[in-house]
């Protein structure tokens, strides 16, 4: 620390004085106190990040590994093969409980230098949730989407070629294509009915689903029951436009939230609930649950990152993971749990395995760290839970249309296993010269040609205008 002093933003000429006191070697901070949710967000959207209280910046292109503030577009976001999986993963879980519990390779979020945390889930909000009520509630999760997968969309993105056994592969051939040797063989091949078994019966009409079935007899009905010719017309109208929009929709591929929001069944294994609890100022549910969320992270810090048994302590934990400068705010047209530092606990069969440590602004979700309980490595709790805080940042943009990004925090791209968070797509990274987002795939080119590059190539770009912010007390330093 080589120097401390004590100002107001007020009394500095915007960002960039504050930039120019605070930097010194690869890294700029400072201790702040106090500070608006949109004061934040300015900040981040200037490459900022908080920990704790301290609020700080890599100096792009002074560090060994520049770090890249990203942030996935939640809106559009389309979950990969891998991800599906870890999400059916977790559903077999809670169905059946017979997960084998064999540590996965794909464990990218559990958040070291500001990775990605956690969440959503059907959640509750603190005041919903009394004292009494500690015991979780039933997720709606089910086993239901092993089955759909066969049917859906989902086969169509995951594998489009089927399964054919060697009886009947010849029957696949093109019919003016002739086979070397077997000439008469397999022109007799196309007309052999398959084995009783084996491949689609052709005589008999294509399988529908049930669901499009009761529908198209649904509207049927109506047909039949319309009052006249007018009525006629305008029903068949929509019943074309209704089974059109059927058929259309199951050849999409599926949402996390077909995999998230599904009725488990009543003879689930397990319950699993997440509960949303103001961190600062800490609420009573928060208070109630502290000595328990401390526990998990110090179990955490041992068992993942090898920390000593003394140095994960409870003021660390506090100062880590519990202070925050943000304002609690509450807005018309926010979210109902509001704005500011939260803690997202997930609570499984009665206890917690899991927080994930989360900032709610006006324009995004802003992930700042993961811990959970190491016996539960197994359900790949880090990619679990930033599909499901994709999730949740969809629910809040339902009533705070202006909150649609998730912040993952920094990308490394110098550093192999930071690369993770370029999947989950789209995303943008913040240029570190223009302060304006650029779409990823544009980006690694550059930096596989220079760690560090200007992103936004716009040779006019202008660099976005950003009021100072008002009234944050704050402590400079020097790193």
């Amino acid at each position: 620390m080589a120097r401390c002093s004590r100002m107001s933003v007020t009394e500095l000429s915007g960002y960039f004085v504050l930039f120019s006191l605070c930097i010194s070697g690869e890294m700029g901070g400072m201790w702040a106190h106090s500070m608006t949710v949109q004061d934040y967000q300015d900040l981040i959207d200037r490459g900022w990040r908080r920990s704790g209280k301290y609020v700080y910046k890599p100096i792009m292109n002074q560090t060994c590994c520049p770090q890249y503030t990203i942030r996935c577009r939640a809106l559009h976001f389309q979950a990969s093969k891998s991800h599906k999986k870890v999400l059916k993963k977790m559903l077999k879980f809670i169905s059946k409980g017979d997960v084998s519990k064999v540590a996965s390779e794909e464990e990218p979020m559990d958040a070291h230098i500001d990775d990605v945390a956690t969440c959503d889930f059907p959640y509750k909000n603190e005041s919903q949730v009394s004292q009494s009520e500690l015991t979780p509630l039933a997720v709606d999760h089910s086993e239901r989407v092993e089955d759909e997968d066969k049917d859906s969309g989902e086969t169509k993105e995951e594998g489009n070629v089927p399964k054919v056994e060697s009886d009947s592969v010849q029957i696949c051939a093109d019919k003016d294509t002739s086979v070397p040797a077997e000439p008469s063989h397999s022109a007799k091949a196309v007309h052999t009915p398959p084995k009783p078994g084996k491949g689609a019966d052709l005589s008999k009409p294509l399988c529908r689903k049930a669901k499009d079935i009761r529908k198209e007899r649904k509207l049927q009905k109506l047909l039949q029951n319309q009052m006249g010719t007018v009525e006629g017309s305008q029903l068949q109208g929509d019943q074309a436009f209704l089974l059109q929009n059927s058929k259309s929709k199951t050849n999409q591929p599926k949402n996390i939230e077909d995999f998230i929001f599904v009725p488990l069944p009543d003879d689930a294994q397990h319950k699993l609930e997440v509960r949303v609890v103001r961190s600062s100022p800490p609420s009573s549910q928060f208070k109630a649950t502290f000595q328990e969320s401390y526990q998990v992270y110090k179990r955490y810090q041992m068992v993942i990152h090898k920390d000593p048994p003394d140095k994960p302590t409870i003021s660390q934990f506090t100062r880590f993971l519990c202070d925050s400068p943000l304002e609690a705010e509450h807005a018309p047209n926010g979210p109902e749990c509001g704005y500011g530092s939260f803690h997202q606990q997930y609570w499984l069969d009665g206890k917690i395995i899991a927080v994930g440590v989360i900032d709610i602004l006006p324009y995004c979700v802003s992930s700042v760290y993961l811990y959970y309980d190491p016996d539960f490595s197994f359900l790949s709790l880090g990619v679990y839970s930033a599909l499901r805080e994709i999730a949740f940042t969809r629910q809040l943009y339902v009533k705070a249309p202006d909150l649609s990004f998730y912040y993952m925090g920094f990308y490394i791209h110098s550093c192999p296993k930071m690369r993770y968070k370029a999947q989950y797509r789209p995303s943008d990274l913040l240029c570190p010269e223009t302060f304006m987002w650029t779409p990823i795939e544009q980006c690694l080119p550059l930096l596989e040609h220079s760690k560090y590059s200007r992103l936004n190539q716009d040779g006019k770009a202008a660099i976005p205008v950003v009021e100072a912010a008002s009234h944050v007390p704050v402590s400079a330093e020097t790193v």
